[in-house]
């Protein structure tokens, strides 16, 4: 019984369970404005002006394991097991802060910014069908899409429950509009622009010593710097940023690095 007990208590925690079994998770207003407790006190954690929560690219935690949002370029492709979700979310949060419709055709993916769109390609019956990405998960081992009903439904994956599938990216849908318009996707940029991620790596009250690190580190192991004139609790602080990262993973992963003692990530 006190078996049974924890295992609902660890599911209600980690995240929710549809009826074809797969994980999504669904942020609550206004508690989580991210999938962990960490993240929750982001401070640049944004909400609009009706009060969904604005999508971002930071990453975020779920059942223990931390998930990096990444760039990704038109033409990529990747190969896992689909899900689904219905019913039971209808109408709740998604990560990106819409509403979940079951009958929109939408998908949730732990690491594809928001707004891709992909192909999606059921290797078991070739059907194929396109969603937009606005929610996270799913957060089952070996799943790598969690589709909506609707979409699921098209390709034969609603009555099975999962299915083996590949996905294409098509493009990046610049809004959160219930249809996807092919000819913008076109058009559109061929890969996610994530470019405005820096990493600080000094802060100095006089002009003179930034410049000399900035000049120091002008081309650092392929990032540049920059100097940001800011005032800090009434003090002017000349800031040496590098900048040039794709995406808070990549910062991340220059700062575990060490080059630089104390700096950490800026996101304007």
């Amino acid at each position: 019984m006190i078996k049974t007990f924890l295992v609902c208590l660890v599911i209600v925690l980690s995240g929710c369970t549809t009826k074809s079994g797969s994980y999504s998770y669904q942020p609550t207003k206004p508690s989580a404005k991210y999938p962990s407790d960490q993240l929750a006190m982001n401070s640049s954690a944004v909400y609009k002006s009706n009060g969904e929560l604005q999508a971002t690219m930071r990453p975020y935690t779920v059942m223990g394991k931390e998930y990096y949002p990444t760039v990704v370029r038109v033409g990529d492709t990747f190969s896992g097991r689909a899900s689904w979700y219905g019913p039971d979310f209808h109408g709740k949060s998604t990560s990106s802060g819409e509403a979940y419709d079951m009958y929109a055709m939408t998908a949730a993916h732990k690491t594809l910014p928001m707004n891709t769109v992909v192909r999606v390609t059921n290797t078991e019956n070739n059907a194929q069908t396109i969603v937009r990405i606005n929610d996270r998960g799913p957060f089952v081992e070996s799943r790598i899409i969690d589709l909506s009903y609707s979409a699921a439904n098209q390709i034969g994956v609603a009555k099975k429950g999962t299915a083996l599938v590949t996905l294409e990216v098509l493009g990046f849908e610049p809004t959160s509009s219930r249809s996807i318009d092919m000819v913008k996707l076109a058009k559109g940029p061929k890969e996610s622009l994530l470019t405005n991620f820096f990493v600080q790596i000094g802060s100095f009250e006089r002009f003179e010593g930034a410049k000399i690190t900035k000049d120091k580190y002008a081309s650092f192991r392929g990032y540049s710097a920059i100097i940001k004139d800011t005032e800090y609790n009434n003090k002017r602080l000349f800031r040496v940023w590098l900048g040039g990262f794709k995406s808070e993973a990549e910062a991340r992963d220059f700062i575990s690095r060490g080059y630089f003692e104390g700096s950490f990530i800026i996101r304007e």
